[in-house]
């Protein structure tokens, strides 16, 4: 069955298009089961993040479309309206493709770890809505052993580069001193809690965690020695926000243009720094025409990004080496899957050829043989059944001089090498 990995990310599509194909982290395992569903999908996985949705599947011969198909089907999108922004890979080069995926190397940021997280999330759920088998649950097993490889031999996850990490230099550029500024993170995901830390590291003068779950923000802010409020709340903490970072999951913006005026307003016009990494976006993209805001979304930051990718381009390299060699191995492994074992009907013959002389030795002994003969008999007979035919066809392949078949004989029945070969 071909294997396909469809989908588009932040090199092929704005955010403004990811948005529209994102899926809710709360509705991922309805779509997971309706894809695995289609007509010609025998196996399915969805990886949904800030930068890229993808349809990982194995399809019917003949079905390769089905995956196309049922993105624009399931997003109400009239037929090709993805086509110029998604790209497709098959068989190698979709096993090659969830490689550099998982090890980082397709991410914004070069190496960033967050995506293996990521990707093993949607394995989870994959595995929990029974849309795999064997082919993509090996390829999966395969995948998180090549990107811990690569982490160990390579220097990919080196200096620290990460889009937490970037929004955070991003703010520190805007207020040389993160100690007098008051900050506001809108969420409680693993990139915030990042966020949190770096913070936490430059000594921030406050720091506020607001999220839609009271608990998991007084969770986070604890940590890092924060002030927790629920999102119904934002509105009235955001004019004491000089930088604000965003990443929930909500569907709709948590900042609007209005809740932004205001908070200017009770600033009496000291500049905001906003920077949104969240996919559907956490604040309205007019927020940022306000006077006075200075507003950064998830695309915004490659350019910076990009300034630190200079020392990871060589473990890079490694990493890509790493994994076409783990591409072969793992296809080698999958065209196993499409050949016909022999051994079973090697086995299922020497068992019949087994019960037919064991059936005459014991016919022997009732008639009054003795036990060494009826052994001799059993072992002499059974010796010459197994190895009559290719014993027949060792013969004819040295009369006609077939080293092909004679050498692979000696491989298969691990022969010491003939004399002319000594």
């Amino acid at each position: 069955m071909p294997l396909i990995a469809l989908g588009l990310n932040h090199l092929t599509a704005p955010v403004a298009l990811r948005e529209q194909v994102a899926f809710d982290a709360d509705a991922n395992a309805d779509a997971l089961r309706e894809l695995a569903q289609h007509p010609g999908v025998d196996e399915a996985m969805i990886l949904s993040t800030c930068n890229r949705t993808e349809l990982y599947c194995s399809v019917d011969e003949g079905a390769e479309l089905a995956p196309h198909q049922w993105l624009h089907r399931h997003h109400r999108l009239t037929t090709g309206k993805l086509d110029e922004f998604l790209y497709r890979y098959d068989e190698n080069d979709a096993v090659r493709h969830i490689f550099r995926v998982a090890t980082g190397l397709d991410s914004m940021v070069l190496g960033e770890p967050q995506i293996l997280g990521q990707v093993k999330d949607a394995y989870q759920l994959a595995r929990d809505a029974h849309s795999l088998r064997a082919p993509m649950d090996r390829l999966l097993q395969h995948t998180f052993a090549v990107a811990k490889r690569v982490r160990t031999d390579t220097q990919i996850g080196a200096h620290t580069v990460s889009v937490a990490f970037t929004a955070v230099r991003l703010a520190e550029q805007a207020f040389a001193d993160l100690k007098q500024a008051c900050v506001l993170l809108i969420g409680a995901g693993d990139t915030i809690e990042l966020a949190a830390r770096h913070l936490a590291d430059k000594q921030v003068r406050r720091l506020i965690v607001a999220n839609r779950t009271l608990e998991n923000a007084q969770e986070l802010a604890s940590r890092h020695g924060g002030y927790a409020i629920s999102l119904h709340d934002l509105n009235q903490h955001l004019a004491e926000a000089d930088i604000v970072i965003a990443s929930t999951a909500a569907r709709e913006p948590v900042v609007t243009r209005a809740m932004a005026e205001k908070a200017i307003a009770a600033r009496r016009r000291r500049p905001m720094f906003m920077v949104d990494i969240a996919v559907p976006r956490d604040i309205a993209p007019d927020v940022g025409a306000l006077p006075d805001v200075f507003l950064y979304g998830i695309d915004d930051l490659k350019q910076v990004i990009d300034e630190n990718l200079r020392s990871r381009e060589a473990a890079a390299q490694e990493a890509n080496a790493i994994i076409d060699l783990q591409v072969d191995r793992y296809m080698a492994w999958r065209r196993t899957l499409s050949l016909r074992n022999p051994v079973i009907d090697l086995r299922a013959q020497a068992e019949t050829q087994r019960d037919e002389v064991l059936g005459k030795a014991q016919a022997m002994l009732a008639r009054g043989k003795s036990p060494e003969e009826a052994l001799a008999f059993l072992a002499n007979t059974l010796t010459n059944k197994l190895l009559h035919a290719p014993s027949a066809s060792l013969r004819e392949a040295t009369l006609a001089g077939d080293a092909e078949l004679l050498n692979a004989a000696e491989r298969l029945y691990r022969l010491p090498p003939s004399e002319s070969q000594a």
